[in-house]
């Protein structure tokens, strides 16, 4: 209990403590003169009360130890304040609760905002809490659409870029423009999945002639479009036996297909990696196929007006017909390079890593060029003689974990490669061949990497005409050629690049 006094003469007492400030707004001169202030903390007796003193103000005080408490700590205490709370059943018949006003006055709280009176308002916290709570219910909406207008903005902005490049070329593209509807319709409701992809999920569907096609429907792009143009601006014009066929495409809004011939015997992946499949490749057949990759990868190189650089092969974008014929697919990372020209952008390297080339994330190595893919196609080949992943940590020998380095050894130490029982000499041949013509294209240093026309020579020639690479080594002070290309610190998918793609048309 805090007890202010005002007395009329000095008092000298340890339970009188003298304010030294005035009340009622005088100042401390003027009460010298006229009666003086003091505070009693701790409670008193009605005894305690000197003459001529009278009781001013109460008011209560958290505090326990009060003895021989200066004023400035009973000024302290009195601003920090006190929690002034009573008991439910002093409310009476009140249902909500009550409060009592300055006059303590009862009165009912009737569940609205009509308890919040004058001396309620008094309370700083109350208003501030007031204020928040209006400021989250009204702005909050304001909040929510800004959020949606940015991102209806960004999309939009995505879906012109499409649009203008499919108006600007619609002459020029031999593909079939397909509604969202017509895809739906193809594919029976999207369901048979036949695979899922970095870009999307693919469905089996029926075209109008009657033939099966294979359906990509394309997810949420980061590129703002890009990787879909990127399809559609390199294989929807060009034809080769070895590339996939473009047959047509859907781009409404934000809803996207490609639709390309249908490939009955799926990935290359499933037939050199797993156990379980029926057919198994004959040495013979994984040669065909892997020249046949090398055809179309030479195509793509020098067979076009623009190189066409696929930053993504591997054994999972190389599908099969029923042929076993092998066709290069997804180009969603794909990009035209002029073949004089160094590009100005590329998009920050986004293949497979086992398969890329050190020059897509090594900054020490500058320039990046059409030898990347004879990097991914090496790996692809190396793979495809030992049919297994070149790095299986599960391998039963460790000198086995890193498949080239083994097999390296191997044909240096002139020792026979193991490709199963029963195998031929002329399929010792063929995986030897296979082996160092895939050493040779996944030297570190692109400078030492042979083109794709060597390499078709290489698989096509004698295998005693091959010579044994080093073992591939990074070395980061070897700066490679500037063939078509540009830094490896990639910035994002530019305008320019649009520009790049639209100029292949004309």
């Amino acid at each position: 209990m805090m007890i202010f006094i005002n007395c009329a003469n000095p008092v000298n007492s340890p339970l009188y403590v003298e304010t030294g400030t005035c009340l009622n707004g005088e100042k401390s001169s003027n009460v010298s003169l006229l009666r003086r202030s003091y505070v009693n903390v701790g409670g008193m007796k009605a005894s305690d009360l000197m003459e001529l003193c009278s009781l001013e103000r109460m008011t209560l005080l958290p505090v326990k130890d009060y003895k021989n408490m200066p004023y400035k700590e009973i000024h302290s205490q009195l601003a920090y304040g006190f929690e002034l709370s009573w008991h439910n059943s002093r409310c009476g018949s009140c249902a909500y609760g009550c409060y009592i006003d300055d006059s303590n006055r009862k009165h009912c709280v009737g569940g609205s905002w009509r308890w919040i009176t004058p001396a309620v308002l008094k309370n700083g916290s109350v208003i501030i809490a007031i204020l928040q709570g209006a400021k989250f219910i009204f702005g909050s909406p304001f909040v929510i659409a800004f959020l949606i207008y940015k991102w209806r903005r960004r999309h939009l902005s995505a879906y012109d870029t499409v649009e203008e490049f499919l108006q600007t070329h619609n002459n020029l593209m031999p593909v079939v423009r397909y509604s969202y509807s017509a895809i739906k319709k193809m594919t029976g409701g999207f369901k048979e999945e036949l695979g899922k992809g970095g870009f999307g999920c693919v469905y089996k569907g029926k075209l109008r002639s009657g033939s099966s096609a294979a359906i990509k429907l394309l997810g949420k792009s980061k590129a703002n479009g890009q990787d879909f143009i990127n399809e559609v601006a390199t294989i929807g014009r060009i034809r080769h036996t070895n590339v996939v066929q473009l047959v047509g495409f859907c781009a409404e809004g934000s809803k996207r297909a490609l639709v390309y011939d249908f490939m009955p015997n799926g990935s290359l992946n499933n037939f050199i990696f797993s156990q379980e499949r029926a057919v198994s490749l004959s040495w013979e057949k994984l040669h065909e196929i892997s020249l046949g990759v090398a055809h179309g990868i030479q195509y793509l190189h020098r067979g076009c007006e623009m190189q066409i650089l696929h930053f993504d092969i591997k054994p999972h974008n190389i599908l099969l017909d029923e042929h076993f014929t092998p066709k290069i697919s997804d180009f969603g990372l794909a990009r035209l390079c002029p073949a004089n020209e160094s590009l100005k952008s590329l998009t920050a390297p986004g293949g497979t890593i086992g398969y890329m080339a050190p020059e897509l994330f090594y900054k020490n190595i500058e320039h990046v060029s059409y030898k990347a893919d004879v990097y991914s196609f090496g790996m692809l080949l190396l793979e495809m003689a030992g049919r297994r992943k070149n790095l299986n940590a599960l391998a039963e020998n460790s000198s086995q974990i890193y498949w080239p380095d083994w097999v390296h050894d191997q044909v240096s130490n002139e020792k026979a490669i193991e490709i199963g029982d029963g195998s031929t000499e002329e399929e010792q041949k063929i995986v030897k061949k296979m082996v160092i013509a895939g050493l040779r294209c996944i030297q570190m240093n692109p400078l030492n990497r042979p083109a794709m026309n060597e390499v078709v020579e290489m698989l096509e020639g004698d295998m005693e005409s091959l010579q044994l690479p080093p073992r591939p080594v990074l070395n980061l002070d070897e700066k490679p050629m500037n063939t078509c290309g540009e830094s490896s610190s990639m910035s994002d998918y530019s305008s320019e690049s649009v520009s790049l793609i639209e100029n292949a048309y004309n």
